[in-house]
C-alpha cells in the first residue's frame, strides 16, 4: 500500500466506517490488505468483508462500476461475493479523510470454505468447476450494460491499469523492447462481442475460496475492466503453473479439465486460445517490472525469488512462457 495512503488513514476513520455499516466493535476482526484495508465482521448472524480503500488509487466511479458488476454476476447465478449495502442502503461509502480526499468504503458477502491448497489442491473437479466459473461469467458479461455510464470501468491497457509496465524502460531498456511488442499485438486483436467484455483480470487462486462441496466464490474485482476473455483464461493458467517445478506436465494435467468446464458455460471460438501465450507474456512483464521495482530485496526462496529466478535472461532470450501448446489441447477436447 502507498505510503501516502496508509499515513491518512487512523482509528477515527475506522469508525465512521463501522458506524456506516453497523458493525460492532467487537464484531470487527483485521484481515490485512495489499492495496486496501480489510476487515471481517459479523452482523445478524452473518459474515461479511469491508473493505476501506482510496481515493488517491480508484475513484468513486471506480468503484461503483466494480460493485454493479460483481451484482450483475451474483444475480446471474455466478460464484462471486456480492456487494452489500450500508446501513443508508448504499454500495459505495465515502468517508472524507481530512485532506481533500476519501476513503471508499464496501462490504461483500463473505466468502465459505477457504484456499484451495487447504481444500482438496487442483484436482480435476475443481479444474472443471474453475472453467465453469470462468465460463458462467464471460457469458453474463456479454448480457451486461453499466447501470450507470460514469461508472464504466476501464479498458484493459487504459494507463491506469499498465502503469506498472510503463515503467519499464526505465527499470530495464534491454528487455522494455519486448513489451512495446507484446503490447502492440494485444492491441491490435479484435473487440468482438463473443469475445470481449467485462473480465475479471486477475481470477487466480488467490482470489478465491472453495468450500467443502466444492463450489468456488471468487473475490477482489478491484482490477476488473473491458478485455478480451481469453486475457482471463491466461491469467488463470499463468498463475497456476508459476513457479510449478514441471510447467508443462502440470498444464497438461489441468487444462483439458477447465477448457471443458469452460465450453459447458460459455462458447469461445477456439482461435483465441492461440493468444494465451502473448497475454501470459504480458503478466510476465508486468511481474517483472513490479517486482524490480518495489522489491529490491530478494533474498531466499519466496514467491518473487524464485520467479525472477533466471528471469531475466529468459525474456531477453524471448522464450514463450510455458512450451504448450492450447490449440492442439483443445481439439484433443472435441
Amino acid at each position: 500500500m502507498e505510503e501516502k495512503i496508509r499515513s491518512r488513514f487512523n482509528d477515527k476513520i475506522l469508525a465512521e466506517a463501522r458506524q456506516r455499516y453497523g458493525i460492532l466493535p467487537e464484531k470487527l476482526e483485521e484481515l490485512g490488505g495489499f492495496e486496501s484495508f480489510i476487515y471481517g465482521f459479523e452482523k445478524d448472524g452473518a459474515k461479511f468483508v469491508l473493505r476501506l480503500g482510496h481515493s488517491l488509487r480508484r475513484s468513486p466511479e471506480l468503484i461503483h462500476g466494480e460493485v454493479d458488476w460483481i451484482n450483475h454476476l451474483a444475480r446471474g447465478g455466478a460464484g462471486v461475493a456480492k456487494a452489500v449495502n450500508s446501513e443508508a442502503g448504499n454500495l459505495v461509502e465515502l468517508l472524507p479523510d481530512g485532506q481533500g480526499e476519501q476513503f471508499l468504503g464496501t462490504a461483500f458477502a463473505w466468502a465459505e470454505g477457504g484456499p484451495v491448497r487447504q481444500m482438496g489442491g487442483w484436482t480435476e473437479p475443481f479444474m472443471l468447476n474453475y472453467g465453469r466459473l470462468i465460463g458462467k461469467m464471460h457469458t453474463l458479461s456479454k448480457q451486461y450494460t453499466v447501470a450507470n455510464p460514469a461508472w464504466k470501468r476501464p479498458q484493459w491497457d487504459d494507463p491506469i491499469m499498465t502503469d506498472t509496465s510503463a515503467s519499464l524502460p526505465e527499470i530495464d531498456p534491454e528487455v522494455a523492447p519486448q513489451l512495446a511488442a507484446t503490447l502492440a499485438h494485444l492491441r491490435s486483436l479484435p473487440h468482438t462481442p463473443d469475445g470481449y467484455g467485462m473480465i475479471h483480470q486477475d481470477a487466480h487462486t488467490g482470489n478465491l475460496f472453495v468450500d467443502k462441496n466444492g463450489h468456488i466464490t471468487l473475490f477482489d474485482f478491484d482490477d476488473c475492466v473491458y478485455g478480451h476473455f481469453v486475457y482471463d483464461i491466461a491469467m488463470v493458467l499463468f498463475y497456476a503453473v508459476t513457479n510449478h517445478p514441471t510447467p508443462e506436465q502440470f498444464m497438461a494435467q489441468i487444462w483439458p479439465p477447465f477448457w471443458r468446464g469452460y465450453r459447458q458455460e460459455n462458447q469461445l471460438d477456439s482461435h483465441w486460445l492461440a493468444e494465451i501465450l502473448p497475454f501470459m507474456k504480458m503478466r510476465e512483464l508486468d511481474l517483472y517490472t513490479v517486482i524490480r521495482r518495489d522489491i529490491p530485496d530478494l533474498t531466499g526462496d519466496g514467491w518473487g525469488a524464485t520467479f525472477m529466478r533466471g528471469r531475466r535472461e529468459k525474456l531477453l532470450a524471448k522464450r514463450p512462457y510455458l512450451n504448450f501448446d492450447f490449440t492442439v489441447s483443445a481439439s484433443d477436447e472435441t
